[in-house]
């Protein structure tokens, strides 16, 4: 299913100007219901500037009104000229976070060793070669390579992980885990939530005063 060009943004404003059910707008967002949570009851100086998928083109009101009318309804989205989705290539990982990959490749093959090489490439975004090599610890970094969860790193979302480990317990004949490591975790997920809205707070103050730009979603 396609998604707001940014997530967080839009869940933000749909939050804060609609009625529709946290359920609802994490489905259409693409995001773990926590998060949503996260960002209804957060009280942080600083909030992400709610970005209004109506004006990207990304939702109409009939559709947010069929929502608000139905707890069940599933909002469709539209199709914006801001939509832009990825056909082919690897996964894009900022540079910041690309020394992190290893970790994240470490901690899948320890805790879903039923995830086959291919499906952690695309996940990740990495090949096959560096997979093998931190499978048989033959890694030139293997000694400080250390299993974290590729979630918490930002190389994933917790929807794609459940997704792959979901196909990959399938095809092994296996009962899908429950993932309940996000329970009991609200206060990290927020701070977390707080630290990607102040980065991105400041990277639109940055690129409103290289080229002049007013946010005209800033309020």
């Amino acid at each position: 299913m396609a998604q707001p060009l940014m997530p967080h943004a839009t869940a933000s404003w749909l939050v804060d100007n609609t009625a529709l059910s946290f359920e609802q707008i994490a489905e259409f967002c693409g995001l773990h219901i926590l998060e949503i949570q996260a960002i209804a009851d957060d009280t942080a100086a600083t909030k992400l500037t709610g970005r209004d998928p109506v004006r990207a083109h990304e939702l109409t009101m009939e559709e947010i009104e069929k929502g608000q009318a139905d707890p069940d309804y599933r909002l469709k989205m539209s199709k914006g000229p801001e939509q832009v989705r990825r056909t082919k290539g690897p996964r894009y990982t900022p540079v910041s976070k690309r020394q992190d990959k290893p970790d994240g490749i470490a901690w899948i093959i320890r805790n879903h060793p039923e995830i086959s090489d291919g499906a952690i490439g695309k996940l990740i975004g990495t090949t096959r070669n560096t997979i093998a090599a931190i499978r048989e610890r033959s890694h030139w970094n293997i000694a400080n390579i250390t299993p974290k969860d590729p979630v918490t790193l930002g190389l994933t979302t917790q929807r794609e992980l459940d997704a792959a480990v979901a196909k990959a317990a399938k095809a092994a004949g296996l009962e899908a885990p429950v993932d309940t490591r996000l329970e009991g975790d609200r206060e990290a997920l927020i701070e977390q939530l707080r630290a990607e809205r102040e980065a991105a707070s400041r990277d639109v103050e940055a690129a409103g005063d290289d080229v002049g730009f007013v946010d005209p979603f800033k309020r």
